[in-house]
């Protein structure tokens, strides 16, 4: 595993390459794609936009935050994360994301979903949103909706809010 990953807020230089790792990452364009529209969208919080980087500043990882809410309560949304597959496995993902969750923690943001792999963000403290009445309007699988309480005071599932996620408008959800 790599131990030197730098991560940081994005800039405006990184934005091509965040571009080129996260279509490479997925194979497509279409995540890439959403990154740009979430940029332009309210959605999007300055600082939540987090590069996983080498020493040299070569980004080769990123993950998103972005507002929505569970029910009427303000949330984040964690997704799209990507990482070059060369860099893969090597713990570039799991930096960007653990630096993205602190950085929301300490602007005082207290809830994240993210719609995803049931077996990678459980390691992070996520756990199926079904369990806390959280859902979507859309089917997915029940255990790759999953929700987490950010503060520790709110970290029983008591203090996680209920209610259907409304993402932003580019998700499209």
């Amino acid at each position: 595993m790599h131990t030197s990953w730098i991560t940081r807020a994005e800039t405006g230089a990184d934005v091509p390459a965040i571009r080129t790792a996260v279509a490479t990452a997925f194979g497509r364009t279409e995540e890439a794609d959403l990154v740009e529209a979430l940029r332009a969208d309210a959605a999007w919080i300055d600082g939540l936009s987090i590069v996983t980087t080498e020493e040299d500043g070569t980004v080769v990882g990123h993950a998103l935050l972005t507002r929505c809410h569970i029910g009427e309560t303000p949330a984040l949304c964690l997704g799209p994360v990507a990482v070059l597959p060369e860099r893969q496995k090597t713990g570039a993902g799991s930096a960007a994301i653990r630096a993205a969750l602190t950085a929301a923690k300490d602007m005082g943001e207290r809830f994240v979903v993210v719609l995803g792999h049931p077996t990678y963000y459980p390691r992070f403290g996520f756990s199926r949103a079904s369990r806390y009445g959280i859902g979507l309007t859309i089917d997915v699988p029940d255990e790759a909706l999953m929700a987490l309480a950010l503060a520790e005071a709110d970290a029983d599932a008591d203090a996680l809010p209920s209610g259907t996620v409304r993402y932003a408008a580019p998700f499209g959800i």
